[in-house]
């Protein structure tokens, strides 16, 4: 007789603060998590990239090498290597274990406001406020970027990279997705800025915030709005989104202090959560487990669902 599957718990949201680091690196641009969510990293307005264990708040390294503020990084699939970029113009290529600087790519005009590994790691794209996409590869000795995607009219605030696609939210309201397979370009109008783009963890879906406050659900493929959310306030900060671990739930920071969640089918707010009395700059979502990092001023905190108990204890 074979029993009947259990039921999956009911997603819990990562209401319980667990750990505040004071980064000491001026104030913190953006928070991420590495490939399996057992690190993070803070980008400081200092020009400094430092790695931590969130959970046990502990500092490992501190990169340096950028000539101005850090803006944004990810780190690769097999943790050896991080990427950035800043207010330099420049895209950095980091060795984890070391902390030196393996390569230094130059030939934005303007702050590189995204950056991501291909899956292989062996490429970084790199977006700017001076509308291009520049694709760089980690393993030649040319200064020049292999490919250059210039097709938005304003800025590039937000990309993301799936095995055969580029995704990218541009200021002038267009969502643009690059199809390498087939080698087309897709683009939807949001009409408003847009401040930060991502995939669905299933990959059926994008999902796009913009400066009217409001976050948008769009069907991958088709460019079918499939959900819209709002309460939140964003209107002049570039502020991160998400989906939560199990596509239950959309995320997004906000101007007054909080981050909001979202069922994402029925598009009620589910929880707004007090982290501040300032703006929400960065979010992120652990890959796999209901655990959120909140940026604020030179500080991230480390969220938790209510029925988390810590080893050892809370420190």
């Amino acid at each position: 007789m074979a029993f009947p599957e259990p039921k999956p718990r009911a997603p819990e949201l990562p209401r319980k603060r667990l750990k505040t680091l004071d980064c000491g690196q001026g104030a913190v641009r953006a928070v991420r998590f590495n490939v399996d969510g057992n690190y993070c990293l803070t980008c400081g307005s200092d020009k400094t990239l430092k790695l931590w264990n969130p959970l046990r708040g502990t500092l490992l390294r501190t990169y340096s090498g950028h000539g101005y503020e850090v803006l944004d990084a990810a780190g690769s699939f097999d943790n050896s290597s991080l990427c950035s970029g800043g207010g330099d113009k420049a895209v950095v290529l980091w060795d984890v274990a070391s902390g030196q600087v393996i390569r230094k790519f130059r030939g934005h005009a303007g702050k590189v406001s995204t950056v991501q590994f291909n899956e292989e790691a062996t490429v970084i794209l790199s977006g700017s406020i001076d509308s291009s996409i520049r694709c760089w590869d980690c393993r030649s000795r040319k200064p020049e970027p292999v490919q250059k995607l210039d097709e938005a009219r304003d800025g590039v605030s937000s990309l993301k990279v799936s095995d055969h696609e580029i995704l990218a939210g541009s200021v002038d309201g267009r969502v643009r997705r690059y199809d390498l397979r087939v080698g087309q370009l897709f683009s939807d109008y949001v009409g408003s800025p847009i401040t930060c783009i991502c995939f669905s963890r299933d990959g059926q879906c994008t999902l796009v915030s913009s400066l009217d406050s409001t976050l948008r659900l769009l069907d991958k493929d088709t460019g079918e709005l499939l959900g819209e959310y709002t309460g939140h306030k964003n209107q002049e900060y570039k502020l991160d989104c998400c989906l939560s671990e199990r596509d239950t739930h959309v995320v997004s920071c906000s101007e007054d202090g909080k981050v909001f969640f979202w069922d994402l089918v029925e598009g009620s707010q589910a929880l707004a959560l007090p982290v501040g009395p300032g703006v929400v700059q960065s979010l992120a979502f652990h890959p796999t487990e209901p655990c959120l990092l909140t940026a604020m001023g030179g500080s991230i905190h480390c969220w938790r669902e209510e029925s988390y108990e810590a080893e050892g204890g809370t420190g």
